[in-house]
């Protein structure tokens, strides 16, 4: 079962010249995800797995703030999907939202997507949460991993 992208989403994406299989290594192990998916945050804890869980953080405010939250789909080769929410009382949204990442395969290569997602859930701030991070959100993880694999 996949989780549904809703209406409000961040979406990045890369054609990486790789099976999904062999993409797939980057998330079986702290180490692996840390080498790409642990740049402009920190990433603290990764649990991978069907009951597998990821804690990040960044600096905000002049802190140190923890998001994520347990892992809610685990398809090898196809899809991870987190739980995702601030784990500080003063930055938590009401209801979590999702990171998602999807694989499929193009021609020999294979789409790796990145969406943040479920922000019609926020309620009236909703719009300025999917903005802020709508224009704040480079590429920088789906890039980093890309190159990574394909140096291999």
């Amino acid at each position: 079962m996949s989780v549904d992208i809703g209406q409000l989403y961040v979406r990045r994406c890369a054609l990486i010249a790789a099976t999904a299989a062999q993409i797939w290594e980057h998330f079986e192990s702290f180490d692996q995800l840390n080498a790409w998916f642990g740049i402009g945050h920190k990433l603290e804890s990764y649990i991978p797995g069907a009951e597998g869980e990821i804690c990040l953080s960044v600096e905000r405010q002049g802190r140190r703030r923890n998001f994520g939250g347990k892992i809610v789909v685990w398809k090898p080769g196809q899809e991870l999907s987190i739980d995702n929410n601030w784990f500080d009382d003063d930055l938590a949204w009401p209801v979590s939202t999702y990171f998602s990442f999807r694989l499929h395969a193009i021609r020999g290569d294979t789409l790796v997507e990145l969406f943040h997602h479920g922000f019609e859930h926020l309620g009236a701030n909703a719009a300025n949460e999917h903005e802020g991070y709508e224009s704040a959100w480079k590429n920088q993880h789906l890039v980093a991993l890309k190159k990574l694999v394909e140096s291999r």
